[in-house]
């Protein structure tokens, strides 16, 4: 499945906290298999927003919708885990 273009806010985020390379590696194993381990993507509730998530390291997500066959990144996200 292909990730549509990020937008320049996203790109700007990438830059300014040095995961270009990570989103980089992270669209490829992405596009080339979206079910692949490192990504751990997965639907986020309510489910019926068809939202996911998928990671780019141990404290970043990239959120995403599928529309007309395409993946759209619309945000990059600190991801907090309880303790």
């Amino acid at each position: 499945m292909r990730i549509q273009q990020l937008r320049a806010d996203l790109k700007q985020f990438l830059k300014d906290r040095n995961l270009v390379k990570k989103w980089a590696k992270a669209k490829r194993f992405f596009e080339e298999n979206i079910r692949h381990p490192s990504l751990k993507v997965e639907l986020l509730e309510p489910k019926w927003r068809g939202i996911y998530s998928f990671r780019l390291d141990k404290q970043c997500r990239a959120l995403f919708y599928i529309s007309q066959g395409k993946a759209e990144v619309f945000q990059i996200t600190k991801h907090y885990k309880k303790s």
